[in-house]
């Protein structure tokens, strides 16, 4: 793969952040299907459909196979989201969105350090900085969730989704190390091949057919999982991992709304603070001097 045109700083962060907010409104269906069929079922009717769109994208290119080095990332970030998804809908099921997505916010802060320690970038003070900004308003989040009393189910549920975003951090970086070696359309393509295989092997024993009301849910969560990974790979292609880690803080925002809108879940005053400094952080991170990046796709790799 060639490497991408230089592109201006501010535009590859404005797509990873509208990449986030089409994620948030998939996790908004994603919850409601999980509810009506379990996270298995849920998660391989979308994959199933994600198949054949990302498939049907792929081939109209008449691509050439990819090369050993994307073929191993595509493997190894198709594993690692099987345990990541499961464990954060599992999860996602018995917690409001807007608590499993703060609780998803180590993820960012991890992916920074790995990004240092994998792909060898510099960590700016003002990335740290509006890293920082961002925690805080994760712990003012945390902080109303605490006054709240929480069943055993969502003692569970809140384990399964820091279990989840423990592996979204290494993620993160998988996605810059992919975009670099791999186009939008055959990262779409390999990852739901891959995911969808995996969970397939289980098919005998937990599939069953989806029932007639979660057809168009099913599709429209495949939709928009496939629109948000093409704008996040587009974006991870050209500007760091540090430096758009970040964005993920945004979908705080869009998880208390579709929470509120399609599940009536309250949003707390602690929740409208946190929210305010997350978002805060962003524009802080997103002011950045605006240089433009070239990437050298062979130091990326390990």
């Amino acid at each position: 793969m060639t490497t991408p045109r230089s592109t201006p700083l501010p535009i590859a962060f404005a797509a990873g952040t509208l990449g986030i907010a089409l994620f948030s409104a998939m996790d908004a269906v994603m919850k409601g299907m999980t509810i009506a069929m379990g996270v298995y079922n849920a998660m391989l009717w979308r994959f199933g459909a994600i198949f054949v769109m990302t498939g049907i994208l792929y081939f109209a290119r008449r691509p050439q196979m990819p090369g050993r080095d994307a073929m191993r990332f595509h493997l190894v970030r198709g594993l690692v989201t099987v345990v990541m998804a499961l464990l954060f809908f599992w999860g996602l099921a018995r917690v409001p969105m807007a608590q499993a997505i703060a609780l998803c916010y180590i993820a960012p802060l991890l992916a920074l350090g790995l990004a240092a320690l994998l792909l060898k970038e510099k960590i700016g003070r003002g990335v740290i900085g509006a890293s920082l900004l961002a925690m805080a308003g994760v712990a003012v989040i945390l902080l109303g969730q605490a006054r709240a009393q929480m069943g055993e189910q969502a003692l569970l549920g809140t384990i399964a989704i820091i279990g989840s975003a423990v592996c979204y951090s290494y993620n993160i970086i998988l996605m810059r190390q992919q975009a670099l070696v791999a186009g939008p359309a055959e990262i779409s393509f390999f990852q739901s091949l891959i995911v969808g295989g995996v969970l397939l092997l289980a098919s005998p024993w937990l599939g069953a057919l989806p029932p007639a009301g979660q057809i168009a849910p099913i599709l429209l969560a495949a939709t928009l999982a496939t629109a948000s990974l093409f704008l996040l790979s587009w974006a991870y292609a050209r500007a760091e991992a540090n430096y758009l880690a970040p964005t993920e803080y945004t979908s705080f925002v869009w998880a208390a709304l579709f929470g509120w809108l399609v599940f009536g879940e309250h949003v707390s005053p602690y929740t409208v603070a946190g929210a305010a400094l997350i978002v805060a952080a962003c524009v802080l991170a997103a002011r950045r001097k605006p240089d433009f990046v070239a990437h050298d796709t062979e130091a990326a790799l390990p």
